[in-house]
C-alpha cells in the first residue's frame, strides 16, 4: 500500500534527494505528498519460480524443448542500466542464465553464447559483468562467448526488413544466425522489455533512430505507459518483422523496491515513519554529503547495492510475457491519485540508468527529470498542462570524460547555439551518430555512442511541449540556464517564481522518490 498526505503546519521538514546530497526543507501547508509503495513480498524461493516459469512458458514449448544437439543458441540480457540501484548478489539473470545454460548443456548444445544488450550504453566492464553474471558463467564463457553487444560493428548486425511505417529493422547477426534466442530480462520500470528489449539492446543507430526521435517523443502519452507510447509503437512494429525471421523465448522479470540497505533507508522511508536510528543515518550522511569533497559521498553512494528481490517471473512469447510483467509490475508501482497538480516538486536521485559508477552530467539530470520522472504516471501526468515541475539537484558543469566524451562536446557545441532540441537534432545528430572518434571510443573504450546524448535530451519533448516552466533546486544557475532551464536556490524560492506561471495560489505536490513508483491519475 501506498500513502498520500496533506501537509499542515505542525508537519515535518521533507527530504529531497538531490544527487550525492540531499536538500531538507519545510513545505508549505496543504501541499500533498505521495510516498511509494511498500515493497512486495518476494517469491519465496527463486529457484523454483525460475524452473516453473522455463517449465511452463506461454505459449511457446517448455525450453528443454526448444534446445536441441547442433543448435546454436544465444542468451542476451539487460545490461548494467538497471535495475537501479544494481542488485545484490546475487543478481536475478545470474541465477536465470545459469538455468538456461545448465538446460542447454543437459540437450547437447555447445554453441552458446550469452550477450550484454547494450544497444547504444557503454561497453559494461568486466567487473561489472561479472558482478551481474557470477564467477561460473565469467569462467565459462567470458570473453569468447560472453561479450557486450557493438552495435558498430560492420559484419556484425543484418538487415532483416521494414515495417510498414518503413522502419528499418537491423539487429546483431549472431541473434540472427541462431536457432533460438533467450532474452533475460529485468522490468525496472513499465517502459522496459516486450519488444523494446530486442530493438534497443541488440539493434544498431539504424533502427534505434527511428524511433528515438523528438517527434516520436513528443507523442509519446508517457513511456511509462506503452499502450499510450509513441516510441512503443514503433518497437512493436519492428518485432512484427522481426519475429517472422527469428525464434524468442522472452523471460521476463519483476522485483520489489526494497531499493536500499537498512543504512540508507532514509531514502525511501516516510519521515514521520524515522526513528532514532534512521534519523542519525540520515543526519551523518547530509553532513557527509555538505562537508566531505563531493567524491567522496560519490563513492559511498554509487557503491550501494540494493536489496531488490524477485516478484514475479515470465516465460515464453513476447507479447503474453510482457503483458502478464506489467500486470506485476503495476502491482508495486501504481499509486491511484485523484487530481492533477499546478506545481510538482521532486527529488532527483544520484543515480539513472547512464551513470551506474559514473556522474549524473547536466544533460543526464536534464534526461532525469523531465524524462523519466515527469513521465511516472499513466493516463495522464501528475502536473497538469501548463503547470510548472520543480527538481533538486546540484546540476555542476562535471562530466565523466570516458563515459560520455560526446555529451561533453554536445553540452559546449550545441547548447552554445540554441536550446531547441529539434534544432539540435536537425543540425548535429548525424554528425556525431557517423563520427568516427565517436564510434571508435564507443567500440574500444566504455563511451555511450556518439548519438546516445541526443537520445536523453529527446525524452524530455513531450515535458517540454506541455510544460510552462521548469525550475532546478541548488543547481548552478549558469549550468541550468546553458541548457535551458531556470534554478532557484531553495523550494520556496521556487514556488514563489512558479505563481508567475500557475498563479498566485497555486496546488502543490510532493512525488517522494526514490524508489520509483508512478501514478495513476484520475
Amino acid at each position: 500500500m501506498s500513502e498520500i498526505i496533506t501537509l499542515d503546519k505542525n508537519s515535518l521538514p521533507m527530504m529531497f534527494n538531490a544527487g550525492d546530497g540531499f536538500h531538507y526543507e519545510k513545505l508549505p501547508e496543504g501541499t500533498r505528498v505521495i510516498y511509494p509503495p511498500k515493497p512486495l513480498d518476494a517469491l519465496s524461493d527463486e529457484n523454483v519460480a525460475i524452473e516453473r516459469a522455463l517449465l511452463e512458458p506461454l505459449d511457446m514449448e517448455p525450453l528443454h524443448d526448444l534446445l536441441f544437439s547442433g543448435m546454436k543458441l544465444t542468451i542476451a540480457f539487460d545490461d548494467i542500466s538497471l535495475p537501479l540501484p544494481p542488485m545484490q548478489k546475487p543478481d536475478i539473470r545470474q541465477l536465470i542464465i545459469e538455468k538456461v545454460v545448465e538446460k542447454a548443456r543437459a540437450r547437447g548444445v555447445e554453441d552458446i553464447h550469452i550477450i550484454a544488450a547494450l544497444g547504444l550504453h557503454r561497453r559494461m566492464t568486466k567487473a561489472e559483468i561479472g558482478h551481474q553474471l557470477g564467477k561460473k558463467l565469467m569462467d565459462a564463457f567470458y570473453p569468447e562467448r560472453l561479450y557486450n553487444y557493438d552495435a558498430e560493428d560492420p559484419e556484425g548486425n543484418v538487415f532483416v526488413g521494414e515495417t510498414e511505417h518503413g522502419e528499418e529493422v537491423t539487429v546483431s547477426k549472431r541473434v540472427m544466425d541462431s536457432d533460438l534466442l533467450v532474452y533475460v530480462n529485468v522490468n525496472y520500470i513499465p517502459m522496459d522489455g516486450g519488444h523494446k528489449s530486442v530493438h534497443t539492446g541488440l539493434s544498431p543507430y539504424a533502427s534505434i533512430k527511428h524511433h528515438h526521435t523528438p517527434e516520436t517523443l513528443k507523442n509519446t502519452r508517457s513511456l511509462m505507459d506503452p499502450d499510450n507510447s509513441a516510441l512503443h509503437g514503433s518497437v512493436i512494429r519492428m518485432g512484427k518483422v522481426f519475429k517472422e525471421h527469428a525464434n524468442v523465448f522472452h523471460i521476463e522479470t519483476t522485483l520489489n523496491n526494497a531499493a536500499f540497505p537498512a543504512v540508507f533507508d532514509f531514502m525511501a522511508k516516510p519521515e514521520h515513519e524515522w526513528g532514532a536510528v534512521t534519523k542519525a543515518n540520515f543526519l551523518a550522511n547530509h553532513e557527509m554529503a555538505k562537508r566531505l569533497p563531493s567524491a567522496v559521498p560519490h563513492k559511498i553512494f554509487h557503491s550501494i547495492k540494493a536489496p531488490h528481490r524477485l516478484t514475479s517471473i515470465q516465460a515464453g512469447a513476447t507479447d503474453p510475457v510482457h503483458k502478464k510483467t506489467l500486470e506485476n509490475n503495476h502491482a508495486q508501482q501504481i499509486v491511484h491519485v485523484e487530481g492533477q497538480t499546478d506545481v510538482l516538486m521532486v527529488g532527483i536521485p544520484y543515480i539513472g540508468p547512464y551513470n551506474v559508477n559514473s556522474i549524473m552530467n547536466p544533460l543526464l539530470v536534464y534526461n532525469m527529470l523531465l524524462g523519466y520522472i515527469f513521465n511516472l504516471y499513466k493516463n495522464k501526468p501528475l502536473v497538469r498542462e501548463g503547470g510548472v515541475l520543480i527538481g533538486t539537484h546540484p546540476m555542476p558543469e562535471a562530466f565523466h570524460e570516458i563515459h560520455h566524451p560526446s555529451y561533453i562536446d554536445l553540452y559546449h557545441e550545441a547548447f552554445s547555439e540554441t536550446k531547441d532540441i529539434y534544432e539540435i537534432a536537425h543540425k548535429y545528430e548525424k554528425r556525431y551518430a557517423e563520427d568516427p572518434w565517436y564510434r571508435t571510443l564507443y567500440r574500444s573504450s566504455h563511451a555511450y555512442h556518439g548519438v546516445h546524448p541526443f537520445t536523453v535530451l529527446y525524452w524530455g519533448a513531450h515535458a517540454l511541449d506541455y510544460l510552462s516552466d521548469v525550475i532546478v533546486v541548488g543547481a548552478n544557475p549558469k549550468v541550468a540556464a546553458h541548457v535551458g532551464l531556470k534554478s532557484a536556490p531553495t523550494i520556496a524560492d521556487a514556488l514563489e517564481m512558479a505563481k508567475d506561471k500557475v498563479g498566485p495560489s497555486p496546488s502543490s505536490t510532493y512525488m517522494h522518490l526514490p524508489p520509483l513508483f508512478m501514478c495513476e491519475v484520475s
